[in-house]
């Protein structure tokens, strides 16, 4: 019997070898070093995610990295990156990663909120609290993909985050992350969030390279929230080299009678696949996953998510605007799954995306898998031009064209903005957008003249 062994491309040869190399020293306990083993026996059994793969159809990432960065192995602490820190609106607690790695000096932590408890994920790691292991591994339908396996393998650091039950902070805290662009860099990172009955938190990611250099990032970030907890989640991933290769996981499990609401914004983020994996681990829970994703250029952004509807009385709603221009690629699957005793479960999902010129692309792909009878649940998917008689209101009262689509523009991402709580993060969101508009405004004005 002759057994066909898979040729591996450069990419995961290097891989295979960084991950040989770097293994003992990568923080863990004894579970920990077990967790990383096994997801790296997967990911070498997969390989690099690819277009044969149904999930990964459209983002082939096998093809889009040829070549494996060196492993980030320490923090770069450049003039641009204390630059950019210091540029943050201050307020609520900051908490920086520089190449992955958490750096104390440039996050505040003194005078913590009380029932917040903030450590390092490698102090974390190293810990060996018993549900350590169970808690990194996220829900059962995130434990298959390749791009997370590898993500579990080669995690360095990050922030390992515990609300305690009853805690409600009054101010966000803010996870940034920078890429120094130093040098071509892989970096990969885990951040965890930890939330206990009855608390209430907004947590904020911002992802953004300060450099020259394009950079291979591999992010996850992991929520598990206990009953009527009240957990809002806000992404914003922007100001990256065109270069730059990202995957972006989110895995959540949400406890019973409980809110979570996460909402992403892509702009200037090279390539970028985010994938979102979220099981409901109580009853009479509402969740929500929402985000724009404005692309130019030859950007790429694939949304792809999985809602785990477990037990009964969920509701979950899904909504992503894509704004589309250059020769830019927009991809959407969502897939919600309704186990058969999941009874009386709500679910809507939705995807709408203007393509702004010929050479923009949004591919769709939504699904819905019910095994139970008693269930409300649609999607719908929309691919567009801009109203034409919107721009004509518009530009019958005076505006030139440019200004005109720009406000509608903004009236259309604008209708997910909307359910971001937080006024002070929804004016960020819409001022990200704002000068994303401005700025196609005024190359519209050059390419007119």
């Amino acid at each position: 019997m002759s057994v066909v062994t898979p040729l591996k491309t450069a990419a995961e040869q290097a891989l295979s070898a960084q991950f040989a190399a770097a293994k003992a020293e990568l923080p863990g306990a004894l579970p920990v070093r077990k967790l990383r083993e096994d997801a790296f026996a997967g990911f070498e059994v997969r390989g690099l995610p690819h277009r044969r793969l149904e999930t990964w159809r459209y983002t082939d990432l096998r093809g889009l990295l040829r070549e494996a960065s060196p492993l980030a192995e320490s923090a770069t602490i450049s003039a641009a990156v204390r630059a950019r820190v210091a540029a943050l609106p201050t307020g609520g607690v900051r908490l920086v990663l520089v190449d992955g790695v958490f750096v104390p000096e440039l996050s505040t932590l003194e005078g913590l909120p009380e029932g917040l408890s903030i450590h390092s994920l490698a102090d974390a790691l190293v810990s060996g609290r018993d549900d350590l292991a169970r808690v990194l591994s996220g829900p059962g339908v995130a434990r298959t993909d390749a791009g997370l396996m590898l993500n579990t393998a080669l995690m360095r650091d990050g922030v390992f985050i515990e609300i305690s039950a009853g805690t409600e902070l009054a101010q966000p805290v803010t996870i940034l992350s920078l890429a120094s662009g130093e040098e071509e860099r892989a970096i990969f990172h885990r951040s965890v969030v930890l939330a206990g009955s009855g608390a209430k938190a907004t947590i904020v990611e911002i992802g953004e390279s300060v450099g020259s250099a394009a950079s291979q990032i591999n992010g996850a970030i992991v929520f598990e929230t206990g009953d009527e907890s009240d957990v809002q989640h806000v992404r914003m991933i922007t100001r990256h080299r065109p270069e730059t290769v990202q995957v972006q996981s989110l895995l959540a499990t949400v406890g019973g009678q409980a809110k979570f609401e996460s909402f992403a914004l892509v702009c200037n983020a090279g390539t970028l696949r985010q994938q979102h994996f979220v099981r409901y681990a109580g009853e009479h829970t509402e969740i929500g996953l929402r985000g724009v994703n404005l692309l130019g250029g030859s950007e790429h952004s694939d949304v792809t998510l999985v809602m785990d509807h477990e037990v009964p009385h969920g509701t979950s709603r899904e909504m992503f605007k894509s704004i589309i221009g250059g020769e830019g690629t927009g991809v959407f699957q969502g897939k919600v799954i309704v186990r058969q005793h999941a009874q009386k479960t709500d679910g809507n999902m939705k995807s709408n995306a203007l393509l702004l010129n010929d050479g923009a692309t949004m591919f769709n792909k939504p699904e819905l898998e019910i095994f139970a009878d008693d269930v409300v649940c649609g999607h719908g998917a929309t691919v567009a031009q801009i109203d034409g008689e919107q721009l004509f209101y518009l530009m019958a009262r005076g505006l030139p064209r440019p200004q005109a689509e720009a406000l509608v523009l903004q009236a259309f991402a604008g209708e997910a903005v909307e359910f971001v709580q937080d006024e002070t993060l929804r004016d960020l969101v819409m001022a990200e957008i704002e000068a994303w508009l401005g700025a196609r405004e005024a190359s519209s004005v050059v390419s007119a003249v």
